[in-house]
């Protein structure tokens, strides 16, 4: 059992004792110091946080717990029930609100949960901020108000929809064209808040022919809910069964998308930033953003259309901070995030839908056939084991002094590149490891870049 505190927010596993798990207890305390955090942020002010949570059971109870804390601290709250990621990111800026909460612990299985934290642009708050907040929490530096100055909760619902109609507003989602197109979509939502939002999409995106796998809200995650290969058998079946166009994977918050292409093949993750990425420059120019270990393609597709490309260190609030700096039409991660500036600073699958399904009407050609004409290369993922105390930035810094005559970046631990591959090594934020990412033109070479890697971090420890 598992309790995790980052600048991020808290995630953990529901049940144990407070500090081992993620408790009641540690739910209270975090909504309470983050309801303190806001009201430093914004004196004099009437302040408001909007809720949203993902399907997993213990969303109730978390999220009973940390709206009735919030208004013991004289905040109301805009209660959005079952939601997706990038609603309530949307809605804390539609609401003018100053803070939202997010209740989901995204890929990970059903006894997990978390609290992931937003600023008033509807943004995960910073790394500064964060660590602000852990201080207020580990100096209990919060207290609550009286009775008369008690907040409030007020449930609010159709911002689905509200998310929706922005999407269909962007000049270059079209509606019509997709109609026309009469595409047959599967849909797999892993029984979470995906099982509502997309429907509500697609229907409005005037797609008529759907097959909806785990599309029920209930938190009961047929398979492992990180959406990778070995766990959509079911999904790649029916995308073949039924002769369909697509298939569409969300995880249960829906910020990641990975696709099924007409053949009942995975797309793959990183190739669903590519090509979204593909569409939108074929509507406005401007640099792409991803981090230091997505996928190549991106930058190869940026500069076979003479646009800048840039990477960021890995996390969301990482690439938008860049993307906000080289004013970047599109970025995201290789976990197939997509973050389009013109809707909002978040990864959005809901977006990301309705730009491949307008590629898809308008380009003439299938998923596949798209695949085809993308840079191909293959991803290798690796870790090794550290025992704890260990240096880890001497060793990275003994890589670096090896390698300084290559393409160097250490923005975020050291990432070699070389003319056809890369790797990418950090350290992880959470365990003794050091993760090891590769990626080149086949997936053998991949791969035994990842094991050179391993042997000579081995030589050095």
């Amino acid at each position: 059992m598992t309790l995790i505190k980052s600048i991020s927010g808290v995630r953990g596993t529901i049940g144990g004792a407070k500090g081992d798990n993620l408790s009641p207890l540690d739910a209270a305390e975090f909504a309470a110091a983050y309801g303190h955090w806001l009201k430093k942020k914004h004196p004099g002010q009437a302040v408001t946080v909007v809720i949203g949570r993902d399907a997993r059971p213990s969303g109730p109870m978390i999220q009973g717990i940390v709206q009735n804390t919030l208004v013991g601290t004289g905040i109301k709250v805009i209660d959005l029930g079952l939601s997706t990621t990038p609603t309530v990111e949307m809605a804390v800026v539609f609401e003018k609100a100053q803070g939202g909460i997010i209740l989901t612990a995204s890929h990970n299985p059903k006894q997990w949960n978390a609290l992931k934290l937003l600023n008033a642009k509807g943004e995960f708050i910073s790394g500064a901020d964060g660590a602000e907040l852990l201080s207020i929490i580990d100096n209990q530096d919060y207290d609550f108000v009286e009775v008369d100055d008690l907040g409030s909760v007020e449930a609010k619902d159709g911002m689905i929809e509200k998310h929706i109609e922005a999407i269909l507003d962007l000049p270059y989602i079209d509606v019509e064209a997709i109609r026309n197109a009469n595409l047959k979509v599967a849909v797999d939502a892993v029984n979470s808040t995906g099982g509502i939002a997309i429907p509500l999409l697609l229907d409005a995106l005037g797609v008529e022919n759907s097959e909806l796998l785990y599309c029920e809200p209930n938190g009961q995650f047929p398979h492992n809910p990180e959406p990778l290969k070995q766990h959509l058998g079911d999904i790649m079946q029916v995308v073949k069964d039924k002769s369909c166009d697509l298939g569409i994977v969300v995880d249960p918050d829906v910020d990641r998308l990975a696709l099924i292409d007409d053949n009942g093949e995975m797309f793959g993750e990183e190739y669903t930033l590519v090509a979204a990425a593909d569409f939108l420059l074929q509507h406005k120019q401007g640099p792409l953003v991803s981090n230091l270990s997505s996928s190549r393609a991106l930058r190869d597709l940026a500069e076979s259309r003479g646009q800048k490309y840039y990477a960021s260190a890995v996390g969301e609030v990482n690439v938008v901070t860049k993307m906000k700096a080289e004013n970047a039409v599109l970025g995201g991660e290789g976990n197939g995030g997509v973050i389009l500036p013109d809707l909002h600073y978040g990864r959005d699958s809901l977006v990301g839908i309705a730009m491949i399904l307008t590629h898809l009407a308008t380009c003439g050609k299938t998923l596949s056939t798209l695949k085809e004409g993308y840079p191909a290369y293959f991803m290798g993922k690796n870790k090794i084991q550290l025992e704890p105390g260990m240096d880890v930035d001497g060793l990275l810094k003994k890589i670096e002094e090896k390698y300084q005559q290559e393409e160097l970046s250490t923005v975020d631990g050291v990432k070699i590149d070389f003319a056809e591959e890369w790797v990418h090594l950090r350290k992880s934020n959470t365990e003794p490891i050091i993760r090891i990412y590769t990626e080149a033109k086949s997936l053998e070479k991949a791969e035994a870049l990842g094991e050179r890697f391993i042997t000579e971090l081995r030589e050095l420890i």
